[in-house]
């Protein structure tokens, strides 16, 4: 598998990361997440622009057409630079799972809207092997909803809702919600990392037509499956995004930082550990971009999510290893509120309990061989 980038794609990698590095900077992050709101919309505005919200939403639905590769190309710099807008939630979440529906009228009109970034999305993607706290009952030619989905990703911010619940007969559906529809609440959950927006949506007797459910039964569970893999690599991507700015940082500080006279960039012990962090950083990269590739070749579900565990299992442990290297080798002033650091580490923190943590995708793999040996 060549995992080296074209042309398009390093154009992608180089736009991307000019634009954050001017629009989403340290002192930009920590005056948006300062705010009321905690998003930053001109920024959204920004990528709108770019089409960067339709990166991989089919061209017959209004988007770019690309691949799992070039979302995790995105990705990775939207985590460099921490960017505070509901981009994962609505681009790697909701609209791959809106783009396994695509055909439909209510997925394509979804897609339209969230592809040229007019309006916002969230799924409430379930728990790893757990059931929806939510019920839908058919009520005439409709459905009443009543439940609640808590953290979901940028839930406060969001026009539109996908919310998976039980029907009567104990197959799963899933609802394309308005977020002012009658009887639904959405209340702001604190988070450890604050670039970041989660909130519990509850719905009482909410009235829906026959039309807002866009799937249900063994066709919904396994578009969830789908999208809780392809969202993981998007997610292992932000991680790497994460680790390297982590390894960044840390380098800059290392040489501006004197001690006897010399910059402590200079000392053998302090380059080990900077090698150590560049090793974890490029083995994590190379783990995510394979799984990208194997993605967008349409692989069976076992593979794909052989796949993901892969690449969100490097990914992770790669940010969470650079974000504490680089607190460690800022010295005291490491863990103040005046250096970065710590916004990155929280970050690292907060994403590897996203979709599910590493010992679920890792008990998924040793089922799948065990099952294979047995």
């Amino acid at each position: 598998m060549d995992l080296n980038l074209n042309e398009e794609q390093r154009l992608i990698v180089d736009s991307a990361a000019e634009f954050l590095a001017a629009h989403s900077a340290s002192e930009r992050v920590r005056s948006v997440t300062a705010q009321a709101g905690g998003w930053d919309e001109s920024l959204w505005r920004g990528l709108a622009e770019l089409g960067w919200c339709g990166i991989h939403t089919p061209e017959a639905q209004g988007g770019l057409g690309l691949g799992v590769v070039e979302l995790a190309l995105l990705q990775e710099q939207l985590g460099r630079r921490l960017a505070c807008v509901p981009y994962f939630d609505g681009v790697a979440l909701a609209a791959t799972a809106l783009a396994a529906l695509a055909g439909q009228p209510q997925a394509d009109a979804a897609l339209q809207l969230l592809a040229t970034g007019e309006q916002h999305f969230a799924l409430a993607l379930p728990e790893a092997d757990a059931l929806p706290d939510a019920q839908a009952t058919p009520q005439g030619d409709g459905w009443r909803l009543t439940g609640r989905w808590p953290q979901v990703g940028s839930a406060s911010v969001a026009q539109q809702l996908l919310l998976p619940a039980l029907q009567t007969d104990g197959e799963w559906a899933l609802f394309l919600v308005p977020a002012d529809a009658p009887g639904l609440t959405r209340t702001a959950q604190p988070a450890v990392d604050a670039t970041r927006l989660h909130g519990l949506v509850t719905a009482e007797q909410v009235a829906l037509t026959a039309t807002q459910r866009i799937a249900h039964g063994q066709t919904l569970q396994a578009l969830l499956a789908h999208t809780r893999c392809v969202a993981a690599m998007a997610l292992a991507a932000e991680q790497v995004g994460v680790a390297q700015q982590a390894l960044d940082l840390s380098l800059a500080y290392t040489l501006e930082r004197q001690q006897f006279e010399k910059p402590v960039a200079s000392f053998q012990a302090v380059k080990h550990r900077v090698g150590q962090m560049l090793v974890a950083v490029e083995t994590a990269r190379s783990a995510v971009y394979g799984a990208a590739c194997l993605a967008d070749t349409r692989p069976s579900p076992d593979a794909l999510l052989r796949a993901a565990a892969h690449a969100v299992s490097e990914a992770t442990e790669a940010a969470l290893y650079c974000t504490r290297e680089s607190i460690q080798l800022h010295g005291g002033v490491g863990f103040t509120w005046e250096y970065d650091p710590h916004l990155f580490f929280r970050r690292a923190q907060a994403s590897s309990q996203r979709l599910a943590p590493l010992r679920w995708w890792r008990e998924q793999v040793a089922r799948q061989l065990l099952d294979a040996a047995a």
